[in-house]
């Protein structure tokens, strides 16, 4: 049973990480994605870590095996059984936030957030890499217009030039027109939304 956070965008983002990691065909785990250098397996860690580092950060609890940013690609366990717990570990935490909450820790800078902005934080990494291992795997975008938009501003607030100097984000990517606010939030995480995946 998929736990609930009390937060529909990171409930909606959580769902979509699911989704994506039960989609991703057998022996697919090699494949390059987004992330450059990273393979499917790579940015399943990541996303596994992110939302184990989330959940640490609020309760004091153990957080990931390894470190998110590099990646082993050797999985421990199965890849819907890590995803799973990451997931639930994240949305137990965040259920314990009060909506007012003006100071709640997370794993990245600043450190500290309103709970609005930290849960949003939460899901964008999960939406982001839910996408990430979609496109990778040929299942398509399982990003929506409604959560894009939800997600954008919270992008806008959390992406600060010092993440992209470390490597978390790609450079923004200049807006086309005719974008739809998938787009617009992928290219400004650095996503290429038209060619996802350089080399397949």
């Amino acid at each position: 049973m998929n736990r609930k956070s009390e937060w529909t965008i990171l409930d909606e983002a959580h769902e979509l990480l699911r989704a994506a990691v039960r989609g991703v065909p057998a022996g697919d785990m090699g494949k390059p994605t987004p992330c450059a250098e990273w393979t499917v397996a790579q940015v399943l860690q990541h996303a596994v870590g992110d939302q184990l580092a989330y959940a640490a950060a609020i309760t004091g609890g153990p957080g990931p095996e390894e470190n998110p940013f590099t990646p082993s690609g050797t999985l421990s366990a199965a890849p819907e059984a890590l995803v799973d717990a990451a997931v639930r570990a994240a949305a137990d935490a965040w259920a314990t936030v009060g909506k007012d909450a003006r100071d709640v820790a997370v794993p990245m800078p600043p450190n500290t957030m309103t709970a609005e902005t930290g849960a949003g934080a939460c899901a964008l990494d999960a939406a982001v890499h839910a996408w990430d291992i979609a496109v990778a795997t040929g299942q398509g975008s399982p990003l929506v217009g409604t959560l894009a938009r939800a997600l954008l501003p919270v992008a806008r607030t959390v992406v600060i030039q010092p993440l992209r100097d470390y490597g978390a984000f790609g450079p923004v990517l200049a807006d086309r027109p005719g974008d739809d606010d998938v787009a617009t939030l992928l290219r400004f995480l650095g996503r290429d939304p038209e060619h996802p995946v350089a080399s397949a």
